[in-house]
């Protein structure tokens, strides 16, 4: 798969719309062939997250950013499905506490971040103090601006010492955000899921593509991409991201440690 496709590359000026929500061109009318792939690409990435961890260099910072009902915590049901809990950690970031609005935007983020040989998972992130706070009128373009700037700054720090970044950007459209959400409000086990916000956050769709486009040309970069994913389908949406996932990971040129000297002759009694 070519993932230089789903790619925004630095500079890059677009809009969201450009990009097809509902594209299946990785399924290609053959849904049990998907699947089988998807297998295929969740033991290579077992297998690479063992290699990460036992080799205890590199970390790996995946982001996940989407509207609601896009599917930030399926993906990560079905993409880490059978990885070693042990090497991947998930971090959720809601409102900020009254402790953190103390400090500056970054500082809860930052102790988050992977350590060497973990993959950790940003289930939203930093970028919502570029989103929800600019759709609501909390902080001012200038202030919004200014953050970008310290979002590269601290990404390239983060990078400069050992951790690879993926952002991925889940594209659903609004008409497929409606049918999940009267599914989550008529299905008695998703109806926990179903929170009257959310339809708050839909009224302002026009404003939260104009953010999201906006944070993510000011934000994708050399040392951390954005990947726009097509989410309408949820199989292709996997299908995308653990490609990504995989052929980073195995850019990466990671290698098991060397054995102990002598263990040839150690004798198992």
């Amino acid at each position: 798969m070519n993932t230089k496709l789903y790619e925004i590359k630095p500079g890059n000026k677009f809009k969201l719309s450009q990009f097809e929500s509902d594209d299946k061109s990785l399924i290609n009318g053959d849904k049990d062939n998907a699947r089988e792939e998807l297998e295929a690409l969740r033991v290579r990435l077992e297998s690479l997250q063992e290699l990460l961890y036992a080799e205890s260099k590199h970390k790996l910072l995946i982001v996940l950013q989407a509207m609601d009902t896009a599917g930030k915590d399926s993906t990560i049901r079905m993409v880490f499905d059978g990885v070693n809990p042990q090497g991947v950690k998930v971090a959720s970031f809601k409102a900020p506490t009254a402790e953190e609005l103390a400090h500056d935007f970054l500082w809860r983020i930052h102790a988050k971040t992977p350590a060497r040989g973990e993959i950790v998972i940003f289930n939203r992130s930093h970028y919502e103090d570029v989103l929800i706070t600019r759709v609501n009128g909390w902080i001012d373009a200038d202030t919004c601006k200014a953050r970008y700037q310290q979002i590269n700054e601290f990404e390239k720090y983060l990078v400069e010492n050992g951790t690879t970044i993926l952002k991925f950007y889940l594209h659903i459209s609004k008409d497929e955000q409606k049918q999940r959400l009267i599914e989550r409000r008529d299905t008695p086990s998703k109806q926990w899921k179903f929170n009257p916000s959310d339809l708050a956050s839909r009224a302002q769709w026009g404003d939260y593509m104009d953010a999201y486009t906006d944070a993510i040309s000011a934000t994708s970069t050399r040392h951390a991409p954005w990947f726009i994913v097509p989410a309408n389908s949820k199989l292709q949406r996997n299908l995308v991201i653990s490609n990504v996932i995989c052929d980073t990971l195995e850019g990466l040129k990671m290698e098991y440690p060397k054995a102990a000297e002598g263990l040839e002759k150690i004798v198992v009694a």
